[in-house]
């Protein structure tokens, strides 16, 4: 091991910047670049074995490891990304988004519009890509840009960086909902990273508005006058539904995991909610029984008229989101299965010794720091977070983060923050939403970069710091 470690180090780096090579300098998709890998690294690690007399190779069965590991995720996490999306589709589609984009701003007031932006974005981008949800509230930043004489700009980055926070860091939104199934995270456990991501989304939001209100006043739009007002915008939903219509697809699966959660806290000799009782909440807490609800619940608010197109090509639209994200995922974790084949991770505890020199929250920096160079190099913030969480889940006991607390998986949840704050720096020209809020913006590229790449460094270093504190405190 002491002769071949640094080789399966230098191979599992090497397979690192083959993914970004091939991501982001020659474009190839991240499915394939993750699985080009995967094979390369996991050959290299045949081949080092091989050459140190191994007895046996460090991976016995390279297609079948990569099959192993492509599927046992997917089995764990699959429908509930599948379930997260479908419901994020439709309330785009009934114009449920809206309505609570349109409760934000009746809440906040239209004295402060940068501050309603930024909010009503946080709350959409919940259940919503961040992209669609840009384009959704697009309408309503000009018709307030229009009507409270406030800099386009502004506004945009403010709406920006709230949808960009919750879409990073708080399931359903699939990509920390991958994250955190390929850290070890069991479903049971989602709600932790749900209750964690809130407030470090929320910080993440409040730095992106402090930059948009402090840095970006003076930058000038390219963005026409509203064609049409907000109550116009509105109208072309044949029904748009009303605020409690809208909101229970989101609030009933997650008030279903916390409850879940809580009647399975461990108590005594027992559980918080024990019997049949404990075992109903248990299984309604379920996070695929409790997003199955939210879909069923999602249908609710469907046009009456339940034709082809709505029963259909809406869901349709939502399962075609969800397999980008799917195959991704898979393929992050298979390449997960083929390191934990190697051992590598024991070769990083012989290096770190007792852990202290890395573990807690300088481990946490390192996950961030892979995220943030993924996310430059290949723009997806998605991709980001399932590769970096692939990389991390086997080397977690080594860096001292597969700790737990009162049956909470704290070390993994924080490790799926940090990663997530890596996963938001930077935003630019590579990744399609900073071109979707350019373009809704009538922001040029220079200006761009002066307001939404730089809001997005802002947030992801405000948000490490959060997790840092956290980490110092729990860890």
């Amino acid at each position: 091991m002491e002769t071949t470690g640094p080789f399966l180090l230098l191979a599992l780096a090497a397979s690192i910047g083959l993914i970004i090579l091939l991501s982001g300098r020659f474009k190839l998709h991240p499915f394939l670049a993750i699985v080009v890998s995967t094979f390369a690294f996991g050959l290299a690690a045949m081949g080092i074995g091989a050459a140190a007399g191994s007895d046996k190779p460090y991976v016995d069965d390279l297609g079948g490891t990569v099959a192993d590991g492509f599927g046992s995720i997917l089995m764990s996490i699959g429908l509930v990304i599948i379930f997260g999306t479908i419901i994020g589709k439709v309330l785009e589609r009934t114009g449920a988004a809206v309505t609570l984009a349109d409760a934000v701003l009746k809440v906040i007031g239209r004295r402060h519009p940068a501050i309603a932006m930024s909010l009503m974005g946080w709350v959409v981008s919940i259940p919503v890509f961040c992209d669609s949800g840009y384009v959704v509230l697009s309408p309503l930043q000009r018709s307030i840009a229009r009507k409270t004489g406030k800099n386009p700009v502004v506004l945009g980055t403010a709406l920006a960086t709230g949808l960009y926070a919750s879409h990073t860091f708080v399931p359903p939104t699939p990509g920390p909902i991958a994250a955190a199934g390929n850290v070890g995270i069991g479903a049971d456990g989602l709600i932790w990273v749900i209750l964690f991501g809130i407030p470090v989304s929320l910080v993440a939001t409040l730095a992106g508005l402090a930059w948009a209100l402090r840095r970006t006043g003076n930058l000038e739009s390219a963005l026409p006058q509203a064609e049409q007002t907000f109550e116009e915008y509105k109208a072309q939903f044949d029904r748009i539904p009303g605020l409690g219509r809208a909101v229970t697809p989101i609030l009933v699966p997650i008030l279903l995991m916390a409850v879940g959660s809580v009647a399975a806290f461990p108590s005594g000799d027992g559980t918080l909610v024990d019997g049949s009782l404990g075992d109903v909440l248990g299984d309604l807490g379920a996070p695929v029984n409790a997003l199955l609800i939210g879909v069923v619940l999602a249908l609710a608010l469907l046009p009456v008229r339940r034709d082809a197109e709505v029963l259909t090509t809406w869901v349709g639209e939502g399962l075609s989101d969800a397999a980008v994200i799917l195959v991704i995922t898979g393929a992050g974790g298979a390449f997960g299965a083929v390191i934990k084949a190697t051992p590598t991770a024991d070769y990083i505890k012989t290096l770190i010794g007792d852990g202290s020199a890395v573990a807690g929250p300088v481990a946490l920096v390192v996950l961030f720091a892979l995220a943030a160079l993924l996310k430059t190099a290949q723009g997806s913030t998605t991709a980001a977070l399932i590769i970096t969480s692939t990389l991390a889940q086997p080397l977690l006991p080594a860096l001292g983060l597969d700790t737990m607390m009162g049956g909470i998986p704290i070390g993994q949840v924080l490790a799926v923050m940090a990663i997530g704050a890596g996963a938001m720096v930077v935003s630019h020209v590579n990744d399609s939403y900073f071109w979707v809020v350019t373009q809704f913006s009538g922001m040029s590229v220079s200006t761009a970069y002066r307001a939404q790449t730089a809001a997005t460094l802002v947030q992801g270093v405000s948000a490490l710091a959060v997790v840092l504190v956290l980490g110092v405190a729990l860890l």
